[in-house]
C-alpha cells in the first residue's frame, strides 16, 4: 500500500459539464483513479463581502497521497474559478483491492 495513505479530494463547480471535465481530465492524467460527480447542491457562501447562493456540483475524486499535488496543479490550471474549493481528506481504512486498484490507476 502507498506510505503516503490515500485520500478523496473534493471541488465544485458550477455546471454539470465542467463537472464531467474536470473528472475526465483527472482520471486521463492518473491524478485520480475516479472521480464521482454529485449535485445539484446549494451552496451558500461569503464571497467579496455578500452571502452568495448558487447551485453547484460536486466532485470527489480519489487519489493517492504521492499524486495529490499533480491532482491540486491540475484543479488550479482546469478549474475556473477565482478560488476553487479544494480540500482532501485522508481514507483511514478501506478494501484491500480497491486501495491497490486505486495505486495502480493513478501510478504514472
Amino acid at each position: 500500500m502507498a506510505t503516503d495513505g490515500w485520500l478523496t479530494v473534493l471541488t465544485t463547480t458550477d455546471a454539470v459539464e465542467k463537472a464531467e471535465a474536470l473528472a475526465r481530465g483527472a482520471v486521463e492524467a492518473r491524478a485520480a483513479a475516479c472521480a464521482q460527480i454529485s449535485g445539484p447542491v446549494t451552496s451558500v457562501y461569503r464571497w467579496k463581502g455578500a452571502v452568495e447562493t448558487a447551485a453547484e456540483w460536486q466532485v470527489l475524486f480519489k487519489t493517492t497521497g504521492a499524486r495529490y499535488d499533480a491532482l491540486e496543479a491540475y484543479l488550479r490550471e482546469a478549474h475556473d474559478y477565482d478560488t476553487p474549493e479544494i480540500v482532501a481528506t485522508p481514507v483511514v481504512r478501506g478494501s484491500a483491492d480497491y486501495l491497490r486498484w486505486l495505486e495502480e490507476e493513478t501510478a504514472s
